[in-house]
């Protein structure tokens, strides 16, 4: 295992997967994702830190932990993506690679949905591919962490 963990960020309402909108965001749970996360980033020799909040200030609070104790960062900022400047300047503070994720295809729902403030200072972004995308982003995390052998 890497000696500074992967921290994986969640935005508001994702604590509401499983029950909220399960046409688009389908039956799994946030703690499903919590699993995924896990066994992915043993399976690639990573450490992982998983947290969710409901409050942009936390989550601007969590990246500034991860500059400090992290390897990365897999953020799937939820609502925050498309009106937070706060999360984006902190993740544009971070000299180490974020994967922005969203379990649906964002550029199919409305409009106000097609702008990310995080997409342009992250390393990629993975939307659309449901839970699946967060497995993506550790994997490739663990490619190109720098340090790593």
């Amino acid at each position: 295992m890497t000696s500074k963990p992967v921290f994986v960020l969640n935005g508001p309402n994702l604590n509401l997967l499983g029950t909220r909108q399960p046409e688009i965001y389908g039956h799994d749970t946030l703690k499903d994702v919590e699993d995924l996360c896990a066994a992915t980033a043993r399976e690639a020799g990573l450490d992982v830190r998983f947290h969710q909040s409901n409050h942009e200030g936390e989550i601007v609070e969590l990246i500034h932990a991860a500059r400090m104790e992290g390897s990365g960062v897999v953020i799937n900022p939820a609502a925050y993506t498309h009106t937070s400047v706060a999360i984006r300047d902190a993740l544009a503070a971070c000299e180490f690679p974020v994967f922005e994720v969203h379990i649906s295809n964002v550029h199919r729902r409305e409009p106000f949905r097609h702008y990310s403030y995080v997409s342009d200072v992250a390393t990629g972004v993975i939307a659309g591919l449901g839970l699946q995308g967060y497995a993506a982003a550790i994997r490739a995390l663990a490619r190109i962490i720098p340090g790593r052998v």
